[in-house]
């Protein structure tokens, strides 16, 4: 056994001596450019054919702006050349070819115009499939790459919102659309383990009585000790509806007699959004999003302080809208808070081509606001949603708007599953104001500007203070404008008040219209 396991050990270190020499030889014969290269296993050409049909399907009728199946496949099929920059796509009368540094490598017909969605799927997932087989920067990408590619090349023809997300992102997405299940209670870590530090209104860890200073030492049983913040706050989250057990304990109290169990179900808990606060004859709502709660909570702020009887609300002489940095949210929600200060009549317009995103939102003249002077106050930085509110209540007279103009984002999205589980979030209509002026772009022009500096702003409340609006021409050609607006003529028209962060002076002005009717009287949108 001995003598044949000799033999058998010098046989073997021969052949592994050839064996290197010959990969030594392998390697000094490879070419000088090649390098190590990690990428996925296969290509899943039915994703990309499945994916990209679907796409299409749901895109053609929804689009703002006309298209066809042929020029969004193609424009599409051009994120082959951003994966890899060597690869470029054209498009014949009859053929869709593709070619690897000038050189022709796949050639197939073109599906004729009119065809089926599904026909220019199977088009691009063939495509992607030759463009795998010579390309290790496509196959790198991988197929949800080559899909996230695709789409962003897509989109840049089309608007700067739209966007595929992967299958993780849809979820996140959906996650955050739909709020966040849990118990309302923010934790802390301390050297004994973690601490209650907050506890929010209305949650139900509130409903239970929890206070601030408990230490909570377990979740469904499961203990914490060793446990990281993200962890214990990952345990108190989870889907809405469901049940979970905490083990608490009062800081300082022996374990044996201290702990107590407590079972709560968890719900959606959204984090406020509205702010109010009386500043000498002002109530103040800061309102710094819109989320699924925010117009509820604007009306509860509103009863509070001006629905109640007594020398408070007596005192308050008129409303100011914090939207400074708001960037906007549901926009549903923005309707929903115009209406509970506007009077009755149209607040914001949706048009697409799609007759379903065309709807037309209105006031019924229930004004929360007691019929007190507004001012909603704006800047560079305020958007979506909060150029709807903003732009609702100054056209229906029912504010004035001070600072700068706003973002301009007034494009809303609808969105569509995928069959991988990702999602498409597409653009399908425009807002328009009451006044039918468009807000993408064009943004919200306030009618008291305080971007343009201190000595400008004192010059404009001096001819307000005489009856004259000096923002009246800026204003008439802003609100005289229509979709699609060029250029040029946004960039005249934003220049009256340049976008610009909020600044001290905006408070100064909304009081100062507040106390002086006269004022804000010729402030109004004429």
């Amino acid at each position: 056994m001995r003598s044949l396991g000799g033999r058998g050990a010098a046989s073997g270190d021969a052949v592994m001596r050839a064996f290197l020499v010959v990969i030594l030889l392998l390697l000094t014969q490879a070419p000088s450019h090649a390098e190590p290269f990690s990428a996925a296993s296969s290509l899943d050409q039915r994703v990309i054919a499945d994916v990209t049909a679907a796409a299409l399907v749901f895109m053609l009728p929804r689009t703002l702006d006309e298209t066809t199946a042929e020029e969004l496949s193609l424009w599409g099929l051009r994120g082959l050349t951003t994966i890899d920059p060597r690869l470029v796509v054209d498009h014949t009368a009859t053929l869709l070819r593709l070619s690897l540094s000038g050189r022709l490598i796949y050639s197939r017909l073109a599906p004729p115009r009119g065809s089926a969605q599904a026909a220019w799927g199977e088009a691009i997932a063939g495509v992607a499939h030759a463009a795998w087989d010579v390309s290790d920067a496509v196959r790198r990408a991988g197929t949800q790459g080559i899909l996230r590619s695709f789409f962003e090349d897509l989109f840049n023809h089309l608007d700067p919102y739209s966007r595929y997300a992967t299958p993780a992102e849809a979820a996140a997405d959906a996650t955050r659309r739909n709020g966040r299940a849990g118990l309302g209670i923010e934790l802390a870590e301390i050297q004994a383990g973690f601490v209650i530090r907050a506890v929010a209104a209305g949650s139900p860890a509130a409903a239970a009585g929890l206070r601030p200073g408990l230490l909570l030492l377990a979740v469904d049983g499961q203990a914490l000790e060793g446990a990281d913040i993200a962890a214990a706050r990952a345990l108190l989250a989870g889907p809405e509806g469901t049940e979970v057990r905490l083990t608490l304990r009062q800081q300082g109290r022996q374990v044996a007699k201290g702990l107590r169990d407590v079972s709560m179900t968890r719900t959606l808990v959204t984090a406020p959004t509205v702010f109010a606060q009386v500043q000498g004859n002002l109530l103040v709502l800061r309102v710094t999003a819109f989320v699924h709660n925010t117009a509820t909570a604007l009306s509860a702020e509103l009863a509070r302080y001006l629905m109640a009887t007594g020398p408070r609300a007596a005192s308050i002489h008129g409303i100011v809208l914090d939207l400074r940095g708001n960037r906007g949210g549901l926009l549903r929600q923005a309707v929903a808070a115009a209406e509970q200060l506007a009077p009755a009549g149209v607040l914001a317009q949706t048009a697409g081509r799609d007759p379903a995103s065309n709807q037309v939102f209105q006031a019924r003249g229930v004004d929360l606001g007691r019929a007190l002077p507004i001012v909603v106050i704006v800047d560079g930085r305020s958007a979506s949603a909060a150029e709807v509110l903003a732009a609702a209540l100054a056209d229906r007279r029912r504010a004035v708007v001070v600072g700068s103009a706003t973002l301009g984002k007034g494009l809303v999205q609808t969105i569509a599953p995928l069959p991988d589980g990702g999602a498409l979030s597409l653009t399908w209509s425009r807002v328009l104001a009451p006044g039918g002026w468009p807000l993408q772009t064009l943004g919200v022009l306030p009618q008291v500007c305080t971007s343009l500096g201190e000595q400008t702003l004192r010059h404009q409340l001096a001819d307000l203070a005489g009856g004259r609006q000096p923002m009246e021409r800026a204003l008439m050609r802003h609100r005289s404008a229509r979709a699609p607006v060029p250029d040029a003529e946004i960039l005249e028209i934003r220049n009256a008040c340049p976008a610009a962060e909020g600044r001290d002076s905006d408070m100064m002005a909304a009081r100062l219209l507040i106390e002086q009717p006269h004022i804000y009287a010729a402030a109004l949108i004429p």
